[in-house]
């Protein structure tokens, strides 16, 4: 996953307004009835930084803040591993079928404190098989040093996208094979 140059990154609106167009030609009026960016997402005040629709991928950028610190003073590993899933999970609806993720593994490789001021999360979808997605993500400071890796696994899942739907229609996703069934 190569790093823009951040000097060529577009305005974080722009870039928002860019992702929502794309899923308004994707779900049409149903995208409506989704949380876009999720509440999440806006609460950790992540911005999308840059996406590449041919290549799979997504960036973007969370703050680190004094209440996502653990006792040791750098970033709880649980803070990284939503700043991880804010960015794989607005990618995989832009790139695939609805999906929940199945399978998330993160190996930490240095610690993140105050002081980085942010961390870039880049993920990208590196294969399809069937109802199943798999990705890769990496977390790194603003000077590109590699922070953290991380590994998941999505299950295609079909939902009601018509427009009358509330957004939380999940329909039955179980594979067979032990796949989600949303409740």
């Amino acid at each position: 996953m190569q790093m823009a140059n951040p000097r060529e990154l577009p305005d974080s609106d722009d870039m928002l307004n860019k992702l929502t167009a794309i899923l308004r030609g994707k779900f049409g009026p149903a995208l409506d009835h989704f949380l876009i960016p999720p509440p999440v997402f806006t609460s950790m005040e992540g911005e999308f930084l840059a996406f590449d629709q041919t290549e799979g991928w997504l960036r973007a950028r969370f703050p680190i803040k004094q209440e996502y610190l653990n006792p040791y003073k750098v970033m709880q590993g649980g803070m990284i591993a939503a700043a991880i899933d804010n960015t794989l999970g607005p990618l995989s609806i832009l790139i695939a079928p609805p999906n929940l993720t199945r399978t998330l593994e993160i190996k930490y490789s240095a610690p993140i404190p105050l002081d980085l001021g942010s961390i870039i999360v880049t993920a990208q979808l590196i294969a399809r098989e069937g109802n199943e997605l798999r990705f890769k993500v990496e977390v790194r400071s603003d000077g590109g040093k590699l922070l953290t890796r991380a590994s998941a696994r999505h299950w295609i899942t079909p939902v009601n996208t018509s427009p009358d739907n509330t957004g939380s229609d999940f329909v039955d996703g179980s594979s067979g094979e032990g796949g989600p069934t949303a409740s």
